[in-house]
């Protein structure tokens, strides 16, 4: 299924009986009986846009982007490292576009080189285990003063990254640094909302929004993931561009029409029927971020106790990131001959070296010379075509062993193909809580470890876990 519109196509014909069998396939039928659910879904959707849900706007902010352009040319020109200092949605995104779009080894490339497109190395910080910071430190060394840092959290209270801005801060004033000109603050536009945002402005930093109607994991396509993009050099109008491409697809009303929609649907129909786990498989090494970036996506959203009109519900797919070919030697074992609790989504990408790097037009040729005749089968191929028949025949077995798979196809890794893989994963997780009843943009869950995490560490307000239940 494709659409004019979109340069992404979803193929979901291994998911039905006819392609792996009555009992684990599913039938038409049982998906045109999803129709007026996700009709009324899309009505729900369309009616909060804009309003206490903003994802989708995020693609037609210009003007944001045309200021954070202006920032990114100034910071590309000045700065030797550009640092994010976020976690989560702060910094998945992040590290999912940089990933698929710069370099694989863009920070160890001479500065001059071309693939390095005249931008900074690039580094982002999202774990606060001293190992990291202390190791981060050294690869710094004596540029602290060409080192720009990119502090984001949409509250301006994330404990991580404000020990982060702690620490970064000191730093600079330590070493004679000016955190006034090092530091960007990413956050929630309120003052009142936001300490980081007080403080920033205290600070004299140069700030960037948080919309709030947009929250952590949904703000890959706001000021939050498009300053990094655009420091490194990615094309920030191309990524919107996609993005815009494929919401006018998921503002479609039925199934037929909308990726978003039918995606959902297809998952939801495999959860009633006992398969919970949603693999996200890759076969791109430049996808293995949005792997990462689709787990936090799926698991924060629909992960939850309580729904919309019970409680106690205790619901939620279990996403797994994979990338192949890695892991056809690490789990694919599990996936072909273990439980059938699993589906799993393969992503394609037609032409994995558009720009030809390395070899001929596109590919890179395995041998150039003689080699053993055992091995000629290799020899005569490139690393494309083996790659390709890795993944043509992962999709075949799977399918042959009754294990239900859909694929995202794209032509190619570029800004355009993942703006609108992002934008088909951030609706097709709203179609999902509605399907699921519970609301897929709050995450209640992880609030009572912050509680934990703040009384530990001796917050005024906040209480440690009681000695019981620490274990000692």
């Amino acid at each position: 299924m494709t659409t004019p519109q979109s340069v992404l196509e979803l193929d979901a014909a291994n998911v039905f009986q006819e392609a792996i069998g009555e009992e684990h396939g599913l039938s038409r039928a049982e998906l045109d009986g999803l129709a007026e659910r996700i009709a009324d879904c899309h009505r729900r959707i369309e009616g909060r846009r804009g309003k206490d849900i903003g994802f989708m706007e995020l693609a037609y902010d210009r003007q944001l982007a045309d200021r954070v352009k202006e920032k990114a040319e100034e910071l590309r020109n000045r700065c030797s490292n550009f640092v994010v200092l976020g976690i989560g949605g702060s910094a998945l995104g992040n590290i999912a576009v940089h990933r698929a779009l710069n370099h694989p080894f863009h920070n160890l490339l001479p500065d001059g080189h071309p693939a390095r497109k005249g931008a900074p190395r690039l580094f982002v910080l999202d774990n606060v285990d001293p190992a990291l910071i202390a190791g981060f430190r050294d690869v710094i060394g004596d540029q602290l003063s060409e080192t720009v840092f990119n502090v984001i959290t949409k509250s301006g209270s994330t404990a991580e990254t404000m020990s982060l801005l702690l620490f970064v801060r000191d730093w600079l004033r330590r070493e004679g640094g000016d955190p006034a000109a090092q530091i960007i603050a990413t956050t929630d536009p309120h003052r009142e909302e936001s300490l980081l945002r007080r403080i920033a402005e205290e600070e004299g930093c140069f700030t960037l929004p948080v919309p709030p109607n947009v929250g952590g994991r949904f703000s890959v396509l706001s000021a939050v993931g498009l300053l990094s993009a655009a420091v490194g050099g990615i094309s920030m109008d191309e990524m919107l561009d996609g993005a815009a491409a494929m919401d006018r697809v998921c503002r479609a009303s039925t199934l037929d029409d909308n990726l978003a929609a039918l995606y959902a649907a297809v998952l939801y129909l495999f959860y009633q029927k006992g398969k919970p786990i949603t693999v996200l498989m890759p076969y791109s090494n430049a996808l293995r971020g949005l792997a990462d970036w689709y787990c936090q996506l799926w698991a924060e959203s629909l992960g939850k106790r309580d729904g919309l009109s019970a409680r106690d519900v205790f619901v939620g797919p279990t996403p797994i990131g994979a990338v192949g070919v890695t892991d056809q030697h690490a789990v694919m074992q599990l996936y072909q001959d273990g439980r059938f609790d699993k589906v799993i989504t393969l992503v394609e990408v037609k032409d994995l070296l558009p720009s030809g790097d390395g070899g001929g037009p596109g590919d890179v040729p395995i041998c150039r010379g003689e080699s053993e005749e055992e091995l000629a089968y290799l020899a005569k191929s490139t690393f494309g075509g083996l790659f390709g028949a890795e993944l043509t025949a992962a999709r075949f077995a799977l399918r042959d062993k009754h294990r239900p798979n859909l694929t995202v196809r794209l032509p190619e890794v570029s800004a355009r193909a993942l703006g609108e893989v992002f934008m088909l994963f951030e609706y097709a997780v709203a179609y999902s809580g509605c399907l699921y009843d519970v609301n897929p943009f709050d995450q209640p869950g992880v609030e009572l470890g912050k509680q934990y995490t703040y009384g530990l560490m001796g917050r005024d307000g906040y209480e440690a876990p009681g000695p019981d239940r620490m274990g000692r």
